[in-house]
């Protein structure tokens, strides 16, 4: 071991990150294993150039942003059926699986464990996995198939995860046949001077890649060959907080077929036109999601000669890729955006640090960053009653919390009796 030790020292001086091993003695052999393991994956070129971007004034954005096309899906007439019918025959053909984003904890639904595992108050008391998994499920019924189901966890919530599939029987699902477990990405946190941090556990803190980082975990983790191995041409990727996705959705599936897109994906109409969301655009002639903080407040209120939004179709997390689009974004890291955020870290004297105020770096890629890398693609307006009831605050918020969401799940069944 201790020649490996020498060798990461001279790594870490090198970039000025030798404080990584000062308390490598106090450790006990599992956790010296995996800090090693830790410091051995850094990518120390990427974090310095990540540190010294931060540093930099953000570009004056001159690019061309336009409206985007989309098909509401209660306006499609009779191509409602034709689109239907070719979706049908592919997922009967087991052409489709889902992706369920679940790397997240409920800290801030005042939930200890994943996110997934969190009781919206039904009267069922089922978490956030069953319901999603319980869709799956019908739906497959409908066509005579297991939609196979791949759930992206964290380092954080990985073990806890599987710990509860395993408690509940996989919800009638089979580990490693029709159901699979990966990680997402993490990148090491650094404070203000760029030095990378020390969680109290003595290994370097890290935080999730963002939704960004979901192609390349599918590929780096081998679930993309598994896909194709299993004749899978189609995945949609949701978050696990919105108890009303739709993940087998034949109409949205037969758009993307018909049109020959790799990428289509669901919309919800703003609730206002200063929503806070993301919406979908054309950003220099290519699919782009342009953030709430990037529209002027002329092109929020734009409208069309119907009257409708120009930039009003948010996007919700609801997409739909074919598989050779997801490894060719998946082939190279995204561009990564910077968060300011608080963290507890352990200084180089060994003394734990408590920030009062944001003090820290955090690095993460977003999904949509990756539209721009397709031609085309099909945008589906859905409605919101329908698809869209998220659980991302706690209940004081008012706003996409478990009560809102289980108002919005209970009149759904209500009205689909």
């Amino acid at each position: 071991m201790e020649p490996k030790i020498e060798e990461l020292k001279a790594k870490l001086k090198k970039y000025g990150q030798e404080h990584l091993l000062n308390g490598y003695d106090k450790l006990d052999d599992k956790h010296k294993h995996e800090l090693i393991k830790q410091i051995e994956d850094i990518d120390f070129e990427l974090i310095n150039k990540l540190y010294e971007d931060t540093k930099k004034k953000p570009k004056t954005n001159e690019d061309k942003i336009t409206p985007i096309e989309y098909l509401d899906k209660y306006k499609l007439g009779d191509k409602y059926k034709y689109y239907e019918n070719i979706g049908k025959k592919a997922i009967k053909e087991g052409k489709l699986a889902a992706v369920t984003m679940a790397g997240g904890q409920g800290t801030r639904l005042g939930h200890t464990g994943p996110k997934g595992t969190f009781d919206i108050g039904l009267d069922s008391h089922k978490s956030l996995f069953e319901l999603l998994c319980d869709n799956l499920k019908e739906e497959g019924k409908k066509y005579d198939v297991i939609i196979p189901w791949f759930i992206m966890t964290s380092r954080e919530n990985n073990a806890a995860t599987i710990e509860f599939f395993e408690k509940h029987k996989y919800f009638g699902y089979q580990k490693d046949k029709n159901l699979f477990f990966f990680e997402q990405g993490e990148l090491p946190m650094v404070d203000t001077e760029g030095k990378i941090l020390i969680g109290e556990d003595g290994l370097i803190k890290e935080a999730a890649d963002g939704h960004g980082g979901i192609y390349e975990s599918l590929v780096k983790s081998g679930m993309t060959k598994r896909m194709r191995n299993m004749g899978i041409e189609w995945v949609f990727i949701g978050g696990v907080d919105n108890c009303l996705v739709k993940m087998v959705d034949p109409v949205l599936m037969g758009i993307a077929i018909d049109k020959n897109v790799t990428v289509a994906c669901k919309s919800v109409v703003k609730a206002n036109p200063h929503e806070k969301v993301g919406v979908f655009c054309k950003r220099n002639g290519r699919p782009n999601v342009i953030e709430y903080s990037e529209i002027t407040d002329e092109m929020a209120e734009a409208r069309d000669e119907d009257g409708e939004l120009l930039y009003g179709e948010s996007h919700i997390l609801c997409n739909l890729f074919k598989v050779d689009a997801i490894e060719r974004m998946g082939a190279e890291p995204l561009p990564y955006h910077v968060a300011f955020k608080k963290a507890k870290y352990i200084d180089k004297d060994g003394k734990l640090v408590v920030p009062d105020s944001p003090n820290a770096y955090k690095f993460e890629a977003f999904l949509f960053d990756a539209f721009g890398e397709v031609d085309e693609m099909a945008i589906l307006r859905v409605k919101r009653e329908e698809e869209f009831a998220p659980v991302k605050n706690a209940d004081s918020a008012g706003v996409d919390c478990p009560s809102t969401a289980r108002e919005l799940y209970k009149n759904f069944k209500l009205k689909n009796k």
